[in-house]
């Protein structure tokens, strides 16, 4: 322990600690211990000293022993090293303290000695005041009316001249130009103002139809309306497009956040009401655009879906705005077929689709829309109606009894106007004749279903196309062999209606047509195994038989009145008093083509 103590002082190289060490070392008494004491550091005085250690065994058995002189001066020199040690850390020692009480880890890394940075982190800090926060200025609210009441169309004329001089071979710039202007105008109005996407979705067809454009003063609509027809239709086609592809970007923006999460807020666009102005004066003006475009719109998925559909639906309207016939063509064409494909498809679809036909066949009123959609049936070599739509519609007229819905009644209302448009049309012209090549096929499948009702609407169309053109028929032998119900069902009802049904079929060609009929269903019935079957085949050969007979029996009285008439004028001819054969063998020729026309007339009728 001794060794330690002189290791230690020899290590303090302090020459004050030495000096004082010096000069107390003669006054030292004797010490019992022999100045065998443990050392402390400075660091550790605040941990309560250690017990003195006891004295050590006299070896020699003498009193003071031969260490007696050593031990005297290790413990003369141990406390002046100690004194020296508490004069020269004195002025820290409340620091000391401090830091003793302070863990190491919580002692800043810049400055370690610093107690009082520990310090102040263990004494609870005053809280800095708050500053006051300023209130926020609230902007005026500005409605789509007010914006719209501040548009001048002389300002518009003007901007319009401009763009049209400034960018005169550039109609697609010119047209964004033409945005940007009614863009700026509708600036100020926020999405809380015009929210659109809930505005289409819980608002009826009519209260939309003239949403935004009724707030915009009627010579600014004119004044662009004016400068829209000079556009191109390629150019007017692109930009329609542009501004559903940038209303439909809002809807398929994030709508639904992670769970648990806020509901996203939709954020309406500054321009997002002037893309619905220029759309909605764009597509009045110019309607057939939207014919174009109708398949690629409809037919992408991009513009399908529930929360989309009431912006086509309003687009559509729009376009009827300026023409019912445009706006009725791209129902018929491309909306309906989308939406009511499948008979299981969503009710509030089928009800919005429903709601733009009845406007459309109530637009201003039914006779009047009635007229022009006839006037309108058919448009550069298309049926308004074509013969898929004329199909669907029927279906959905009439569902089997226990698939009734609630718009059944709709659609039955709605049927006769779709039917006649489907229908009308010069007997034999081209679109006619497309249109019963069309129909045949299927009515034919329709006749097949388990639906009475449906199989009784499909024959009168059947009926239709075999009026309408002799290529009907043929069409119709060759479908016969694997539809032999529905040429059953045909049949049954040409003989049932014979006398209003002959007058208007092709009494040359049924004849040809049931006379192939009856040829099939005899190599039919020899290979047919179902019993069923084989009663069909027989079914339909006895009507055949029974339509060709009766068409015989009307040629043969045909050809004995032709006889007889014929008789009575050459006896008149002979007992004629005043007998000039140059005269009246020209009253005989004058008779014989009467006769034949009238022979040509009532053959048709058979």
């Amino acid at each position: 322990m001794a060794m330690d103590d002189v290791a230690f002082a020899a290590g303090s190289s302090s020459s004050a600690m030495d000096a004082l060490a010096a000069s107390s070392s003669a006054a030292a008494p004797a010490d019992p211990s022999h100045g065998w004491q443990k050392v402390t550091y400075a660091k550790r005085s605040s941990r309560k000293p250690a017990a003195v250690a006891p004295a050590a065994p006299d070896l020699g058995g003498k009193p003071g022993g031969v260490f007696e002189g050593l031990d005297k001066r290790s413990q003369e020199r141990h406390r002046a090293i100690q004194a020296a040690r508490d004069a020269a850390a004195g002025y820290d020692s409340d620091d000391a303290n401090a830091n003793a009480r302070v863990p190491w880890g919580s002692r800043s890394s810049d400055e370690g000695s610093d107690s009082d940075g520990a310090a102040a982190k263990d004494r609870p800090q005053a809280e800095a005041p708050k500053k006051p926060k300023k209130p926020k200025v609230k902007k005026p609210k500005v409605t789509v009316a007010d914006a719209a009441a501040l548009i001048d169309a002389e300002s518009l004329a003007a901007h319009l001249v401009d763009i049209s001089a400034s960018y005169e071979n550039q109609e697609g710039i010119q047209l964004m130009r033409f945005a940007d202007y009614f863009g700026r105008a509708f600036a100020n109005v926020s999405a809380a103002q015009f929210p659109w996407a809930k505005m289409f979705k819980e608002s009826p067809m009519p209260k939309m139809v003239d949403v935004p454009l009724s707030h915009v003063p009627e010579p600014v609509c004119k004044t662009a309306s004016d400068w829209i027809s000079q556009r191109s239709p390629d150019a007017l086609g692109e930009f329609v497009l542009w501004c559903i592809d940038s209303i439909m970007s809002e809807l398929s923006g994030p709508t639904v956040g992670p769970k648990g999460a806020k509901k996203v807020v939709q954020q309406t666009p500054k321009a997002q009401v002037a893309i619905f102005v220029v759309l909605a004066l764009t597509l009045r003006r110019k309607p057939d655009v939207l014919i174009n475009l109708s398949p690629k719109i409809v037919g992408n998925s991009k513009y399908l879906g529930q929360e989309k559909l009431p912006i086509i639906a309003w687009v559509i309207n729009q376009a009827s705005q300026g023409d019912l016939v445009s706006g009725m063509f791209s129902w018929s064409h491309s909306l309906f077929p989308t939406v009511c494909a499948k008979s299981s498809g969503n009710p509030q679809s089928r009800d919005l689709v429903l709601q733009l036909l009845e406007r459309f066949l109530t637009t201003p009123n039914a006779s009047k829309a009635r007229a022009m959609l006839l006037n309108g049936a058919v448009r550069k070599g298309e049926r308004l109606v074509p013969a898929g739509t004329l199909d669907l519609f029927m279906r959905c007229t009439f569902p089997v009894p226990n698939a009734r819905v609630k718009a059944t009644e709709r659609f039955e209302a709605a049927y006769p106007i779709i039917k006649e448009l489907a229908l009308v049309g010069t007997p034999g012209s081209k679109a006619v004749k497309q249109a019963s090549q069309q129909l045949l096929p299927l009515a034919v499948k329709a006749m097949q279903e388990n639906n009475a009702e449906l199989a009784k609407e499909a024959t009168d169309v059947f009926i239709w196309c075999l009026t309408q053109s002799p290529e009907s028929y043929k069409l119709w032998d060759k479908l016969h062999a694997e539809n032999i119900q529905a040429s059953v069902a045909v049949l049954r009802k040409i003989t049932a209606d014979w006398k209003t049904l002959s007058p208007k079929l092709n009494s040359e060609a049924l004849k040809a047509t049931l006379r192939s009929l009856k040829a099939k269903n005899e190599a039919a019935l020899e290979e047919a195994e179902d019993s069923g079957e084989k009663a069909s085949i027989k079914e339909a050969d006895k009507y055949c038989k029974a339509i060709i007979g009766r068409l015989s029996r009307g040629a043969t009285c045909l050809k004995g009145s032709l006889l007889v008439i014929a008789l009575a004028a050459g006896a008149g001819f002979m007992l004629s008093p005043n007998l000039d054969l140059t005269a009246d063998l020209e009253k005989l020729q004058a008779m014989a083509l009467e006769l034949q026309a009238m022979a040509s007339e009532y053959l048709r009728s058979f």
